[in-house]
């Protein structure tokens, strides 16, 4: 069996006690990490090292950034989206390891939606230049899933998608329903990238409502349960035949200064 998890810590520098305490406890096979904060050179590679992990990251000083850890060696390694060379985010890695292809992803956010006081000649809003790059950039992703799921592999697209799928992923759907993660157009892209043939790995063993991966750090949102649901584990055919159980591991938010999201895991057998 395989465990394989993600989870966006939210500045690895700050939270590497916590990611040390989960990879003692919780030994995935597999940790795909985002929310970095932190190049090649100031990334904790030797501590990671020390727990038997290989490491492969794609850094950005002080912003975004995604890696790879893995008890087995990663090859194959591709960092970015393909056909996407002008962004200089570092949102995307990509490796092969122990068997599976996998990815780690931190989809932008999005906010603000739309600019402030301007309207087109329509009368309709004016898109903000942000939740444009959002969109963009999951077209992107979804051109690139395709081109990889014409291959054989076992595949698992994990990460921070900031996307909160139905009305059952968040707390207060009123509240957020003019948000980046809730509106129409970001769910219709999601939709799209399910409908290439990916599985939403959480959904096949959990259907109830109202479990979340992330709760913001402000107005108690954690002792409350004031959460939302955007971090996913997106399975190819191949790695949806071997998924055995997967569910989101809500004990490294109760911890100090922890990340504001938790990992989600599942197994592959």
């Amino acid at each position: 069996m395989t465990i394989i998890a993600t989870w966006n810590v939210n500045s690895i520098r700050a939270r590497i006690p916590r990611v040390l305490e989960w990879l003692d406890e919780f030994k995935p096979d597999v940790a795909l990490l985002q929310e970095l904060k932190a190049t090649d050179e100031t990334f904790p590679v030797l501590e990671i090292e020390d727990r038997g992990y290989n490491v492969e990251i794609h850094g950005q000083k002080n912003f975004n950034g995604v890696g790879i850890l893995s008890k087995s060696p990663i090859e194959d390694v591709i960092r970015g989206l393909p056909d996407n060379e002008d962004d200089e985010q570092a949102r995307y890695i990509e490796g092969f390891t122990g068997g599976i292809r996998v990815a780690s992803i931190y989809l932008p956010n999005g906010n603000p939606t739309f600019v402030a006081g301007k309207f087109r000649k329509d009368g309709g809003p004016i898109i903000h230049e942000k939740y444009e790059y959002k969109l963009r950039w999951m077209e992107c992703l979804h051109d690139h899933i395709a081109q990889r799921l014409l291959l054989d592999d076992v595949t698992v697209f994990g990460g921070d998608y900031n996307i909160v799928p139905t009305d059952d992923d968040v707390h207060d759907p009123e509240g957020w329903a003019n948000d980046a993660l809730c509106l129409p157009q970001s769910r219709n892209r999601f939709r799209r990238l399910l409908h290439l043939g990916l599985t939403d790995a959480y959904r096949v063993f959990h259907q109830e409502p109202h479990k979340y991966s992330f709760w913001d750090y402000q107005r108690g949102a954690w002792q409350k349960d004031f959460g939302v649901r955007i971090d996913h584990l997106l399975l190819s055919p191949q790695a949806t035949d071997r998924l055995r159980d997967c569910d989101i591991d809500r004990g490294p938010r109760g911890k100090e200064k922890p990340s504001d999201h938790t990992p989600v895991w599942c197994r592959i057998e």
